[in-house]
């Protein structure tokens, strides 16, 4: 009965990661473009592209159309993420420095990753693919979004962010060629991502610049 009812009934992790990723990045996209005083329709537009950006380059990468061009839902996923975003500001005022945004990012991050990962391996793609995608579907919409607000991407200088994306997809991959085990991989693929980026917001973690590294006397120019 029970094994009946688990046919009828699966839990698709692509759906679930790719619907959590949805909201949360969408709900941070919206945050910065509030930072940035848009008026509504640029909020609209920064969240969505944050939410879609990355899912889509992950589905032409594949050579297949955009879920966002398919999906109803995932347009109803991305406004909800939007409309979460606007609430919260009421609440906090600025709120993309908030932790409430922050932990949405981590987690965003966490399931755009396993999503791309999961993708990936469906299509048959090597490992080093199975990374790419999975870092390119978790990082392309922030770098979108950075675009849109006339800034550097911020994943090129600042903080360990794709790395958590990077360390995520290769978790997913090892779990996968080792055992077989997508739904173990699904797990690891999210807590690795989500563990390693807080841990990086909490402690300060970033990769070396050429400066830190003495490999140049430059100071470098200031991003913001």
């Amino acid at each position: 009965m029970i094994q009946d009812l688990t046919g009828v009934l699966p839990v698709d992790p692509f759906t679930v990661m790719n619907a959590v990723g949805l909201v949360a990045f969408a709900l941070v996209g919206a945050t910065k473009a509030i930072r940035e005083d848009f008026d509504v329709f640029g909020i609209v537009v920064v969240g969505l592209a944050t939410a879609f950006a990355g899912g889509t380059m992950r589905d032409l990468l594949v050579n297949r159309v955009p879920l966002a061009l398919q999906s109803l839902g995932e347009i109803g996923f991305g406004a909800l993420g939007v409309g979460v975003a606007l609430g919260v500001c009421v609440v906090l005022g600025s709120p993309e420095d908030h932790p409430f945004t922050l932990v949405a990012d981590a987690v965003g991050l966490a399931a755009f990753a396993t999503a791309g990962a999961i993708v990936a391996t469906d299509s048959g793609v090597s490992a080093v693919g199975v990374v790419a995608i999975a870092t390119i579907n978790a990082v392309g919409g922030g770098a979108v979004a950075d675009i849109l607000l006339d800034r550097p991407p911020f994943i090129l200088f600042e903080d360990f962010y794709a790395s958590c994306a990077v360390l995520g997809g290769s978790a997913y991959w090892i779990v996968t060629a080792g055992m077989g085990a997508e739904r173990i991989a699904v797990a690891v693929c999210a807590v690795v991502t989500v563990g390693t980026r807080l841990a990086a917001v909490n402690y300060g973690w970033r990769l070396p610049t050429a400066q830190m590294l003495g490999l140049t006397n430059d100071r470098g120019r200031e991003h913001r």
